[in-house]
């Protein structure tokens, strides 16, 4: 957080500028009231705002205009010009322009993030089509995000109030999922979500779930071995550490049977198999979590939607929500971070909040 400045800058990417990622900002962000509790950075220009300002009348958007955020206005919302050019704006059309400058937006952003200059970050959607460029060689924002920040792995989570889904592989084809699917994978992946669970969403305990890589989780072997091999050997190495993972579970009986509501966390061996019962159980309010990472990066869990994009139809529930959540995760990241101290530090926390109060 920058000296002086009490509340936490949260630096917002456009996404594609044609979809519905700055319009689900302006809406969030017209409310006022997240100002007490933020100050906002959207990394933009100001003719692509006040583009999709007047598309949205009845949402009241005022900022204020920077290319310096040492000179951030903490009592409205900020927009940091990343460009100054003239972007044809078609919104609902997939444009080489839209996605061009998506990923300035998203370079902008995410080396202030590094540089200290925000204390998190929450991504609009970009779509594969018009990012897949030599400047940006990645099949999605987390293994950006990956690199940038220098983790070793990361893990996609989807979560809201209901559960938290997290996945094993993520934006590859279904032919390549079963090859990528190791024992070293599955460790990396349990271990990080195991972590996160207890330093992020302050889970002192936390219980996993496991989902199969087969239907019927292979039946004993009948419908392939994945899980004999590779799956239950890894959930059978964590019983030895006093970890609670379980599984393999067949993922249709866990979703309908309502089975994720005995853990704190399921993981999904790919993408469409933890996500279709995700986004058909969240309705529109989960939140797309990066772990694994040294910073915060959150994004709503949708995507572009090219088809209702300019129209003034796009819901911002999901984008509100990963907002807020950022705004969590960094208080829980903190007091983590207060609680598991040395003691002589602890101590000395304790003491200055007895004096101040709190």
């Amino acid at each position: 957080m920058q000296p002086n400045m009490e509340k936490p800058i949260i630096g917002i990417t456009t996404g594609d500028l044609n979809g519905i990622g700055t319009e689900v900002i302006i809406k969030t962000l017209s409310d006022n009231r997240i100002l007490e509790l933020c100050t906002p950075v959207i990394f933009s220009s100001n003719k692509v705002i006040n583009f999709y300002r007047r598309l949205s009348p009845e949402h009241v958007f005022n900022f204020t205009s920077t290319k310096d955020m040492t000179k951030l206005n903490p009592k409205q919302v900020n927009i940091f010009n990343c460009w100054e050019d003239e972007v044809p704006l078609q919104p609902g059309v997939l444009t080489d322009a839209g996605g061009k400058y998506a990923i300035r937006s998203l370079m902008v952003a995410a080396q202030c993030l590094k540089d200290g200059q925000l204390d998190a970050i929450v991504t609009a959607p970009i779509h594969k089509s018009n990012t897949n460029v030599p400047d940006f060689p990645y099949t999605g924002h987390t293994p950006f995000f990956k690199e940038k920040f220098g983790a070793k792995e990361v893990l996609m989570i989807l979560y809201s109030n209901q559960l938290r889904v997290a996945l094993a592989t993520e934006h590859i084809p279904i032919a390549k999922v079963a090859g990528a699917i190791t024992k070293e994978l599955l460790q990396a992946k349990l271990n990080i979500l195991r972590d996160t669970l207890i330093r992020d969403f302050g889970i002192d305990k936390p219980k996993i779930a496991v989902l199969g890589l087969n239907p019927h989780a292979g039946d004993e072997g009948q419908i392939g071995t994945e899980e004999q091999t590779i799956i239950r050997p890894v959930i059978e190495s964590y019983k030895t550490k006093d970890v609670l993972v379980f599984g393999p579970y067949s993922a249709d009986a866990f979703f309908a049977n309502s089975s994720y509501t005995q853990f704190d966390a399921v993981l999904a061996m790919y993408h469409d198999q933890g996500l279709v019962g995700f986004k058909a159980l969240a309705k529109g309010e989960g939140v797309n979590y990066t772990a694994g990472l040294s910073v915060i990066r959150t994004s709503p869990d949708h995507g572009t939607a090219f088809d209702i994009a300019g129209k003034n139809l796009a819901d911002p529930s999901s984008f509100r929500e990963a907002l807020f959540q950022t705004l969590d995760l960094l208080r829980q990241r903190k007091q983590h971070a207060e609680n598991t101290a040395n003691p002589l530090r602890r101590g000395r926390i304790e003491k200055e909040k007895s004096e101040d109060g709190n």
